[in-house]
């Protein structure tokens, strides 16, 4: 009785293993649609009258218990003994097979789902290779709701179903199961009505959607759970037998279990035809299989012994397929143990599976119908017994609209389904879906204390990096409370929730300024060209601000002023001094550096793509935007050699180095050399574009050609040389005591001394005329006449945002002088890579350190013959970071002059700003490169 079966979608055995050789299209078993599908061709058993026999349920051990049932209740082999396990797993419609035994009059319909364990294989394996573990849940789900639909299909086209469990005892999900089913087909019988109203059958039926209410029978499989030793025969032993075998007895138990529990969920109620399904009132409707052994391999030898046996009374040729019938002899003798062991005892015998059956499908072949309605007031339930060409036809419409999805705003798993439709849908998963349920309950009420651990310790206004600190917080006390599938749901609840919160009047300015400091307004606009600011509008209209505020000097240096912290570059490099200008510097002798000149009304940035385009500084862009630099490394490493051996260079590349430079030699960078270098390039002399401008500060990273709108540096002339005082310092405001002096800077002018000519004679010296010695040569006024010997001052300055001003003497050393004036030359700075930023001798209370920044260049250049020229050349961060330098590469300094070279205020390229050095950063890698000056005898 437990004959092993095929999957779903399985091939029928070949025409010549089928009794009779019948060659009708139902002669075997196949797939409901092809079926459904099947031409109209006439045939006389198609005008016979039918019981449709519905089998589901579920399967273990990877066999085809659902399917040995019907080999066994036709005694054919409608399905294949042995079935490969290469099926793969059925999809959608396919999930239905039929078979019609024209001898009974019965049409079996076999449900095969994810329930049963060899699709169960299949479905995981699929799972495995498509579905990712997210989905995994919203996967096993929808094959759920999948198989409640093919239910509710057999619930509406069958007379009697066949529920089959592999154990003895009632899996209580079914009591879900079937209360979901029956809310759902209350939901949507008016839809099915609309389906079937033109189909040839009684109107009953088209009123209820069903030929009557199906009666649910039972099917258990025993499975060695139940073991009934054999009575001794001993005569001592003298118990009265029982009326009940033990099966039975089982058999009873579990209709009384099963009925009373139906009863309490009200699936079922006194009135049949209000029910979903019935079960009989005075007949058997549970059903308890014999159990195989508890050791398979030893069953399997024990069938192939016998099948390989030779009887004396198979010598006639066996009915049907040989295979089939000597495979199905194994099995018989648990059916006849069954029908003949106590007999003699006087129990009364149990009947075989195909007569259990066989009670009900008498009443619906005979019309008798199903009377199951109880209580004092039964009603009467509507029957039709249908031909099979008119089931086929009623089958053929719900399958559509139930599976299929065809008719429009009808389909349950295709198609536009209609809202009223969806949301049943959407009950039936809320129905069955009870650890999803679980799961949502749980996750709500994780979601407020989420909530309150983002919003604890919070800012009216923070940032994008306090906001996800927070975010991370509350995912972590989130995770804590959550589980279960809805549990990503949630999260995204929550974070969408968060940033809500936070865009709703709590987010900040993201702005940096040129300092690194965030703009304390909240989210706002930026005033357009001649707008006022509008603090009211949703969102305001204002400009950045950080409320840092620093004391910087004028391009001169002798007028302080108080300044905004910065936020671009216009406003940091020029605007501010600008403004000084009018009331400090504006009479006073400028160099000006060669800038954008337009032919357009409307000129537009340069557009490269080589460069990155100009983005909002981001948090970190200062140590980021080394980047962009990383395609010429090599070009930024030939260009630090090439300074490092005392050369320059400028936008236009590198030049051949001079003949007389050297590294360290005190000449190449402080007295020059005799030869005159060849004449370079410069950017002014190539052909600008006067059409496209530089959005940012030229530097080595650039494209040639272009000039920015305004110049970044400034060079202007306080006055003659005699205007500096060697024993005073300067005379400026903001210097910090000591540290207001230039560094001298001797330059030797190549001209032939009295001594020299005499020496470079072979002949002896005059009368009262000594040899000068090595030592005497180098003092001035020794050996030499003064004018050989020409004196500049050199300064390099430094200031903090609070406005003090010091002088350094060399490379993170400040300048302090106790006397009339610095004894310390200038060449040890000129020959060195001096900080960009050094530490403030001035610290604050705070455990953040104070830098001073480089911003001024003082030049004192003497009245004589020689030409000092300026290249200024500044790496504002770690290599790959560019080199900024004036529009001019090389800047001539006038004799007889006190000049002063002010450094930008901030460095920004096309990526944005390059920010001052953070705590851990090496200060030597923000630089002024060495050879900033070189001196050339005329």
């Amino acid at each position: 009785d437990s004959l092993p079966g095929t999957l779903v979608g399985a091939a029928a055995p070949p025409p010549d293993e089928v009794e009779g050789g019948t060659a009708s299209k139902m002669a075997a078993a196949r797939a409901l649609r092809a079926a459904l599908a099947s031409d109209g061709e006439e045939a006389a058993w198609k005008d016979e009258e039918m019981c449709v026999v519905g089998i589901f349920g579920k399967t273990s051990e990877l066999s085809a218990q659902k399917h040995a049932i019907v080999n066994t209740l036709c005694d054919k082999p409608v399905f294949p003994l042995y079935p490969g396990l290469a099926g793969g797993h059925q999809q959608g419609n396919n999930l239905l097979q039929c078979y019609y035994n024209q001898d009974s009059k019965v049409l079996y319909l076999l449900l095969t789902a994810v329930c049963d364990n060899q699709q169960l294989l299949h479905a995981c394996r699929s799972l495995a290779d498509e579905v990712s573990h997210a989905e995994a849940h919203e996967f096993w789900k929808g094959e759920e709701k999948l198989h409640c639909i093919h239910l509710l299909y057999l619930f509406s086209v069958s007379h009697i179903l066949l529920l089959v469990h592999p154990t003895c005892s009632f899996d209580i999900t079914y009591d879900r199961l079937f209360r979901a089913l029956d809310t759902l087909r209350q939901k949507v019988l008016p839809y099915l009505k609309n389906a079937i109203k033109d189909c040839p059958v009684g109107k009953e039926w088209r009123l209820n959607c069903r030929p009557c209410p199906p009666r649910l029978l039972f099917i258990f499989q025993l499975n060695g759970a139940l073991k009934v030793e054999p009575k001794c025969l001993d005569p001592s032993n003298l118990d009265k037998p029982k009326k009940h075998s033990p099966k039975r007895r089982l058999q009873h138990a579990l209709e009384d279990q099963i009925y009373r529990i139906f009863r309490k969920s009200r699936v079922l109620t006194n009135q049949s035809i209000n029910c979903l399904f019935t079960v009989p009132a005075n007949q058997a409707f549970v059903y308890v299989l014999a159990g195989q052994g508890d050791d398979p391999i030893s069953m399997l030898i024990g069938q192939l012994k016998n099948t390989c046996a030779i009887r004396e009374h198979e010598s006639l040729p066996l009915p049907g397929s040989r295979r089939y019938q000597m495979m199905r002899h194994v099995r018989q003798p648990s059916f006849i143990l069954e029908s003949s062991v106590n007999s003699s005892s006087g129990q009364l015998v149990d009947c075989t599976m195909k007569e259990f059956l066989w009670q009900h499908v008498e009443l619906v072949l005979t019309k008798k119908g199903f009377e199951d309605s109880v209580g004092r007031n039964p009603q009467p339930s509507h029957f039709e017994l249908p031909a099979y060409k008119n089931w086929l036809t009623v089958a053929s419409k719900l399958f559509d609209v139930m599976i299929s999805g065809k008719d429009e705003d009808l389909g349950f798993l295709a198609g536009d389904l209609s809202s009223k439709i969806q949301g049943q849908l959407k009950g039936l998963e809320g129905f069955l879906d009870a650890d999803n349920k679980f799961s949502e309950n749980r996750c709500q009420k994780a979601l407020p204390l989420a909530h309150s651990a983002y919003q604890s310790n919070l800012p009216h206004h923070y940032t994008t990096t306090v906001h996800k600190n927070q975010l991370a917080q509350a995912l972590r006390v989130y995770s804590q409370h959550a589980r279960g599938p809805a549990f990503q749901k949630y999260a995204m609840q929550l974070h969408e929730d968060c940033y809500k919160f936070w865009s709703n009047g709590h987010q900040l300015c993201e702005e940096r300024s040129l300092t690194d400091q965030h703009c304390v307004h909240k989210f706002h606009l930026l005033p357009k060209p001649g707008e006022k600011p509008e603090a009211d509008r949703n969102p305001p209209v204002l400009y950045h601000n950080s409320r840092a505020r620093s004391t910087s000097s004028c391009n001169c240096g002798r007028r302080q002023a108080p300044r905004d912290d910065p936020f671009d570059i216009k406003c940091g490099n020029y605007d501010f001094y600008q403004l000084q200008e009018e009331k400090c510097c504006g009479k006073l002798e400028h160099f000006y550096f060669p800038v954008f000149q337009p032919s357009t009304p409307d000129p537009a940035p340069a557009k490269n793509d080589s460069i990155v385009s100009s983005l909002p500084p981001q948090e970190g862009e200062g140590e980021k935007m080394k980047e962009k630099e990383a395609q010429t490394q090599g070009e930024s490493t030939s260009l630090s050699l090439a300074l490092s051996l005392g050369q320059s260079t400028d936008s236009l590349g590198t030049f051949p180095p001079d003949p007389h430079a050297g590294g360290d030699n005190p000449e190449a960078h402080g007295q020059g050399g005799e030869a005159k270098p060849e004449k370079r390039p410069s950017l002014v002399d190539r052909q600008v574009s006067t059409v496209e401008y530089l959005p940012g500060m030229l530097n080595s990273s650039c494209p040639k050609g272009l000039l920015p709108k305004f110049s970044s540096w400034s060079f202007v002339k306080l006055g003659p040389s005699k205007a500096y005082n060697f024993h005073r310092g300067l005379d400026q405001s903001g210097f910090i005591p000591g540290t207001n002096y230039l560094m001298p800077w001797d330059i030797v002018i190549k001209t032939r001394s009295e001594d020299e000519v005499d020496m470079d004679s072979n002949s002896w010296p005059a009368p009262n005329k000594s040899v000068p010695t090595k030592r005497a040569s180098t003092v001035i006024g020794r050996g030499r006449r003064r004018d050989d010997i020409a004196r500049a001052f050199v300064g390099f300055e430094y200031e903090d945002s609070r406005g003090r001003r010091f002088m350094c003497s060399g490379p993170e050393k400040i300048m302090k002088v106790m006397g009339s004036g610095p004894k310390e030359s200038a060449i040890k700075a000129l020959s060195s890579d001096m900080p960009l930023y050094i530490l403030s001798p001035s610290q604050g209370r705070g455990l953040k350190p104070h830098y001073a920044q480089l911003t001024r260049l003082f030049i004192v250049a003497p009245d004589a013959p020689l030409q000092i020229v300026l290249t200024p050349q500044v790496q504002p961060g770690p290599p790959p970071c560019p080199i900024f330098y004036p529009e001019k590469q090389e800047i001539p300094v006038p004799p007889d002059g006190l000049w002063v070279l002010r450094f930008p205020y901030a460095y920004v390229t096309d990526r944005g700003p390059c920010f001052p050095p953070k705590e851990n950063q090496p200060l030597m890698s923000y630089r002024l490169l060495r050879g900033i000056l070189k001196a050339i005898p005329q």
